[in-house]
C-alpha cells in the first residue's frame, strides 16, 4: 500500500503547482511499482483539499497559464482516475471545489463525521474541475449533480454517504485507520484483477451491451491468466484463505511484502 498525504497547511492542501507536482511524482511510483497494490490518498490536518491555490488563480488566470495548468493534468489526474489499483481516499474536514473533484476519484471514499463536500465552483466563477463534471454524474445522477453544483451545496459526510458517494462515516480521528485498514484489505485481494475490472468499468456509461461483454470476455481471458487466479481457485477448493500478494510477488520473483 502507498500512502500519499496532501501537505500544504499554509493553505489547507489547496491545489499548488508544487503539490500537484508531488502528486504527480506519487502518482508514476503507484503506476509503475509491482510491489504496490493499493493507495491511500487523505489530507493533512483539519482541512482535505481547499481547491485551486486563489493566489495563483488571481495571478495566473490568463490563457497561456491556465492551458499549461490544465495541460498539466494529464501527469497526475488521469493516471489517478485510471490506475488500475485499487484507490482508497480518505476525507477529513473540507473538500471545496477540486478539492472535491479530487476526493471523487477514489474507488472507496472514507468520510469523517465532520467532512463536508462543498461545489465552490460557481462561487468565483469557474466550471467544475479535476474530474468533478465527469465523476459526479456518474455517481449521483444528473438532476442530483445539478441541484448540488448550481445551488452551491453542502453535503455533509452522513448525506454523502445516503447518497452513495461515501461507502463509511467514522469518527475524524479514526479516518487515517479506517482509510489504511480498507487500503490494506483491497492489498491483500487480487489487485490486478481488480484493477482490470476498474478499467473495463469506467467504459460502461459509453459502451453498448454488445461490446461491454466483449470487453467482459477479453477481460476474463485476461483474469485467468493471472496467478491471482490460480490462488483464489486454489484457496477455494482447498478451503483456506488465499495469498494473493505471495502469488503476484512468486510470480514476479519479487519479495513478498504484506500488505503493501
Amino acid at each position: 500500500m502507498l500512502g500519499i498525504r496532501l501537505c500544504s497547511p499554509e493553505n489547507r492542501n489547496s491545489l499548488t503547482m508544487e503539490l500537484r507536482e508531488q502528486l504527480g511524482e506519487a502518482i508514476e511510483l503507484a503506476e509503475h511499482d509491482p510491489t504496490i497494490r493499493s493507495v491511500f490518498l487523505t489530507g493533512d490536518g483539519p482541512t482535505f483539499c481547499s481547491g485551486g491555490d486563489l493566489q495563483m488563480l488571481k495571478t495566473q488566470s490568463g490563457p497561456w497559464p491556465v492551458h499549461r495548468r490544465f495541460r498539466n493534468l494529464s501527469r497526475w489526474l488521469a493516471p489517478l482516475i485510471t490506475l488500475d489499483k485499487p484507490v482508497v481516499v480518505g476525507v477529513r474536514g473540507q473538500a471545496v471545489g477540486g478539492g472535491l473533484g479530487l476526493a471523487l476519484t477514489g474507488d472507496v471514499l472514507i468520510a469523517g463525521e465532520g467532512a463536508k463536500f462543498m461545489s465552490g465552483f460557481f462561487r468565483i466563477g469557474t466550471v467544475p474541475d479535476i474530474g468533478t463534471m465527469y465523476h459526479l454524474p456518474r455517481l449521483i445522477g444528473m438532476a442530483r449533480t445539478n441541484n448540488f453544483l448550481f445551488g452551491g451545496a453542502t453535503l455533509s459526510a452522513h448525506e454523502a454517504l445516503e447518497l452513495g458517494l461515501v461507502a463509511k462515516v467514522v469518527p475524524d480521528d479514526q479516518v487515517d485507520a479506517a482509510g489504511m485498514e480498507e487500503a490494506a484489505r483491497l492489498a491483500e485481494g487480487p489487485a490486478e484483477v481488480m484493477g482490470l475490472a476498474k478499467t473495463l468499468m469506467a467504459r460502461s456509461f459509453e459502451t453498448t451491451l454488445a461490446d461491454m461483454l466483449a470487453f467482459e470476455g477479453l477481460g476474463q481471458v485476461l483474469a485467468m491468466c493471472n496467478p491471482e487466479f490460480r490462488e483464489g481457485v486454489a484457496a477455494m477448493i482447498e478451503k483456506r484463505r488465499p495469498d494473493f500478494i505471495g502469488a503476484a510477488a512468486k510470480s514476479q520473483n519479487m519479495p513478498v511484502e504484506s500488505g503493501r
